[in-house]
């Protein structure tokens, strides 16, 4: 077996519907992957570790071909446990995925996880048709050498062939993804802290499309050629991915989120961070808060998610943007759906990855609208287990 086939990362390709879903690579954790994901709907849970919150999510497959929402849960993690997608505290955010796991009661030990889009290079690059497993390998991990500014040994690496080119039936498209070994490390040693067992390791904006392309085409109304713009609003980081037709032509990252909204709630009533941050979930504030604190800091999301939008028009050749999505867990915020669609002219939605799902009866329904647009990366991990 070659160096190559031995690595320890596994991402998921760029998709356009959730049922055409795959993985790239073929070992993962010294295991073989035919023998992980051979067995269709085997348990699994998906885990998301951001700077705020982990969260879990497990479906199973329903009636009808439709997904059955499980499990979901989510623990605050105490602030500078991970810090731009950096684990810092490790046994502090294992202690956190613990007891997600055991609040959720999930019995699954299997987990897929994500890495944060930084933390991960990813490359399309043209290589000769017909290649063996062996000549493909060793043409990626050349190819690699070039994209990557670090030493291969300081990286895991991955690859996925795509598929024939448009127009060259002789060369194929593969797309290569690399991290450096440090940060897959971190994610993986958090996982088996907390007593379970990683088997797959994605990339958060991958995963957060699989799932918003499965509400695209459950909910219906956005046709071919339209163009969707998926905004999520993090803790610190705002992501922006643009869709065609399900397939991304356009990302970025933008330095603001909710952390910005809790310290100027800190600054103007003069509470504690922790405090802050409990009361701006539950809406216990002082009456002003609506005008002296809210509606300026709405005003900056929408003036944020505009900015992006001609950033996008300005760094591709569209020139609009037909929808747009909003998730993480500063998109419940009141009032924002309204004031990014007053400013960007753009008809606006709070998505929910658990739309058209069946819904066990454990899961409580009204505390899970509030909190579904949260769960969408959490939710797009979950659906590995149906690859």
């Amino acid at each position: 077996m070659s160096r190559l086939a031995r690595i320890k990362l596994l991402f998921a390709t760029q998709i356009l519907l959730f049922s055409t879903h795959r993985a790239f690579g073929r070992v993962l954790l010294d295991f073989d992957i035919n023998s992980i994901l051979g067995k269709r709907g085997a348990p699994l849970v998906g885990i998301d570790i951001s700077t705020s919150s982990v969260r879990l999510v497990e479906l199973s497959a329903g009636s009808k071909d439709q997904f059955k929402l499980e499990r979901c849960a989510s623990e605050v993690l105490p602030r500078g446990a991970v810090i731009d997608g950096n684990i810092e505290n490790l046994e502090l955010v294992a202690e956190m995925v613990r007891r997600v796991w055991k609040r959720s009661g999930a019995t699954a030990r299997q987990v897929a996880i994500g890495m944060p889009p930084a933390a991960v290079i990813t490359k399309k690059i043209v290589l000769p048709a017909g290649l063996s497993d062996d000549e493909l390998e060793m043409q990626v991990e050349s190819e690699a050498a070039q994209y990557i500014p670090f030493a291969l040994d300081e990286v895991s690496l991955d690859f996925d062939v795509i598929g024939p080119m448009r127009g060259a039936p002789d060369d194929v498209e593969v797309v290569l993804a690399a991290a450096r070994k440090e940060k897959v490390e971190d994610r993986i040693a958090v996982i088996e802290a907390a007593g379970l067992k990683p088997r797959i390791l994605d990339i958060e904006s991958y995963a957060a499309r699989v799932a918003i392309n499965r509400v695209v085409a459950q909910a219906g109304g956005i046709g071919t050629g339209q163009i969707v713009g998926l905004f999520q609003l993090g803790a610190t980081t705002m992501h922006v991915s643009a869709l065609l037709d399900g397939e991304l032509v356009f990302e970025r990252e933008q330095p603001f989120g909710g952390h910005q909204l809790t310290q100027e709630i800190v600054r103007t009533y003069g509470l504690a961070y922790d405090e802050a941050e409990a009361k701006k979930k539950t809406g216990e504030l002082p009456d002003a808060y609506q005008d002296e604190v809210l509606g300026p800091f709405l005003d900056s999301a929408a003036l944020e998610i505009s900015r992006a939008i001609q950033f996008f028009f300005t760094s591709t050749p569209h020139t609009r943007m037909d929808q747009i999505f909003l998730a993480g867990g500063g998109a419940s915020l009141p009032g924002l759906v309204e004031a990014v669609a007053g400013r960007a002219k753009v008809s606006t939605q709070v998505v929910s990855p658990f739309a058209g799902m069946q819904l066990a009866s454990s899961i409580r329904e009204k505390s899970l609208r509030q909190d579904a647009p949260s769960f969408l990366v959490a939710c797009g991990l979950a659906m590995r287990r149906f690859d």
